[in-house]
């Protein structure tokens, strides 16, 4: 790390601020690492603490550093965008962003669904039909971000073999002749809360994105209610609308 040089005429929490642009451009902080604490960074540069925080303040506001409660001080990630016009599977979102994606958790069951999804998918009241669930963390090879639960219509005839390695509208197209065409969405912001927090290694008090997701077929046939939890520093959520 460089140091800061006392007899420039550049004011010390400047220079703090350029030599901290410079080391959250590294892998390791780039890829969620912890920057060392306060205490530890100013004896490192030769400053005092309330000088370091004048640096450390400036990239906050700036949107490039997050403090968190116990954790620490980390590099914000790069918001992944999503697009309502044209909408993508998240594995086709990955792959326009060039980023590889990385299965952390992956569970099937058969779940009697809630009134909500059994009235999506038109099973009528009183049905003790089971639809297949899919639950899957996601995420890329560094970390996990989002964590989705998807219900499918009880009408589709998956194998009892699937594993749903490969993506999943590819699947549905390929292996069972289904062409998805519309995705109804939601989005709300809440704190993750515990269970949610467990899945994305994140504290309860974090914010997280809530994405519902209905998805139909060519023929306005409901085909998936999905729901992804998001780690909120990873995703951005945009609506391009033309008239």
């Amino acid at each position: 790390m460089e140091e800061i040089c006392q007899k420039k005429d550049l004011p010390l929490h400047v220079q703090a601020e350029n030599i901290l642009r410079k080391l959250i451009e590294e892998p390791e902080y780039k890829n969620g690492k912890v920057l060392p604490d306060e205490v530890t960074l100013s004896q490192q540069l030769g400053i005092s603490r309330n000088t370091l925080r004048q640096a450390i303040n400036k990239l906050v506001y700036e949107g490039l550093l997050v403090r968190k409660r116990r954790v620490g001080t980390k590099v914000v990630r790069k918001g992944l965008v999503s697009r309502v016009k044209n909408w993508l599977s998240f594995s086709q979102e990955m792959r326009m962003l060039g980023i590889e994606v990385k299965n952390y958790e992956l569970h099937i069951s058969y779940k009697q669904p809630n009134e909500e999804i059994s009235n999506f998918f038109g099973m009528g009241e009183g049905s003790h039909r089971h639809c297949l669930v899919l639950e899957r963390v996601r995420g890329n090879t560094s970390y996990p971000f989002v964590y989705f639960i998807s219900y499918f219509n009880p009408d589709i005839p998956f194998k009892d073999d699937e594993v749903f390695q490969k993506p999943l509208y590819e699947i549905l197209e390929h292996d069972y002749g289904i062409l998805v065409n519309t995705s109804k969405e939601e989005v709300k912001a809440r704190l993750a809360g515990a269970d949610i927090a467990k899945k994305l290694n994140i504290s309860p008090e974090d914010a997280i994105l809530i994405r519902k997701r209905l998805v139909l077929d060519i023929n306005d046939i409901p085909i998936e209610y999905n729901i992804g939890y998001y780690e909120a520093n990873s995703f951005t959520y945009t609506i391009e609308a033309s008239r």
